[in-house]
């Protein structure tokens, strides 16, 4: 894999406990970085894991249309391409039904790659794109594995709920007969996560990490 280049100018998109977002201008183009350099010691190991995952995720993919590109990754910089568009909650698609539909269809081409995202509840992981056209970003908890899998097809269905569930919210009008049955049937692993781990997700992120970002769906009015 190629090793990343030496950042040129730079604007900070984000800063957390597990490093920094950068917006990089570089010799070749724009790019974003994340950079690990800035993690507590404590964090490093989860910080580096969740990086790891996250570019093997876009090592499969594989530059696939409307996912990141993975340009480098050497343990502390993760190079992906810069993706231009606004976050589902800047740019909400209201009524916008080609927009899900296209989504659906982006959602399944990366389901067919062996790739369940995991993370889709936050609308900043949703692009809207100039043309209206969806993206999707932030591949950190992605899963990878064999698509016919049942634990793949399981998460893949998680991944479709998460997505309906923003479709009912902006284009609710829209959802037919089946999708209206698949937000309502409920996996065993929705479930265990809101009985386990996310009560122990919102201790760490607001009372130790002292996030405030309502778990990226963007400010609360």
């Amino acid at each position: 894999m190629k090793q990343p280049s030496t950042p040129g100018a730079f604007t900070a998109l984000k800063a957390d406990s597990f490093g920094r977002i950068l917006l990089v201008d570089g010799e070749h183009g724009r790019f974003v970085r994340r950079d690990l350099g800035a993690t507590p010691l404590w964090l490093r190991l989860p910080a580096w894991w969740l990086a790891r995952r996250e570019a093997r995720a876009l090592a499969k993919l594989d530059g696939m249309e409307a996912t990141p590109r993975l340009l480098a990754w050497d343990g502390r910089w993760l190079d992906r391409s810069y993706m231009e568009g606004a976050a589902m909650y800047q740019r909400p698609p209201h009524g916008d039904v080609a927009y899900f539909r296209a989504a659906r269809r982006l959602l399944q081409r990366v389901h067919r790659h062996g790739i369940a995202h995991n993370d889709l509840a936050k609308e900043a992981n949703w692009l809207v794109r100039e043309d209206g056209s969806p993206a999707l970003i932030d591949f950190q908890l992605a899963v990878c594995g064999n698509p016919r899998s049942r634990w793949m097809r399981l998460l893949a269905r998680e991944d479709l709920r998460h997505l309906l569930k923003h479709k009912r919210m902006y284009c609710r009008q829209a959802l037919t007969p089946v999708e209206l049955r698949v937000l309502k049937r409920h996996s065993w692993v929705r479930e265990l996560w809101f009985a386990t781990g996310k009560p122990v997700y919102r201790f760490v992120t607001r009372r130790i990490l002292h996030w405030e970002d309502n778990e990226g769906q963007g400010p609360k009015p």
